[in-house]
């Protein structure tokens, strides 16, 4: 499994936690259980999994600060997903760089989003690099 692959299954789980409204860790490892046996990609899994759980308060506040004349629920469930994997990323994973967590969301947007989507995605994740402090 490549890395796109594993966050292709990242974006899976955030998209059953949302249908569920469980934002837990057993909702997750239900799902990937037998799905994935690398164990760097594992790893990358259940670290995404893991901080998105702990700050997706955090994670969502900076969606929501960021819409200009939208609002959380107009959102799809999957381009939610995928901005919500850009996010953790960003924030969280300073060991991935800025510009290439906005590509693959990006190309996470045209592969499962609408036409929209990518440009979309584009737009909110440069919106919230841009700001001073996440700044490499």
């Amino acid at each position: 499994m490549s890395r796109r692959m594993a966050r292709e299954t990242v974006m899976q789980v955030y998209y059953q936690m949302e249908i569920h409204k469980e934002y837990t860790s057993d909702v997750a490892r239900k799902y990937i259980e037998g799905v994935v046996d690398n164990k760097n990609d594992r790893k990358y899994i259940d670290n995404m999994i893991d901080i998105f759980i702990k700050n997706k308060d955090l994670i969502d506040k900076n969606i929501n600060d960021n819409l200009k004349g939208w609002n959380m629920e107009r959102i799809s469930m999957i381009d939610l997903s995928i901005l919500r994997i850009g996010l953790c990323e960003i924030l969280f994973r300073h060991d991935i760089p800025m510009k290439v967590s906005i590509n693959e969301a990006i190309e996470l947007g045209k592969k499962y989003g609408t036409d929209d989507s990518a440009a979309f995605i584009s737009g909110l994740l440069g919106e919230v690099v841009s700001k001073e402090e996440y700044h490499e």
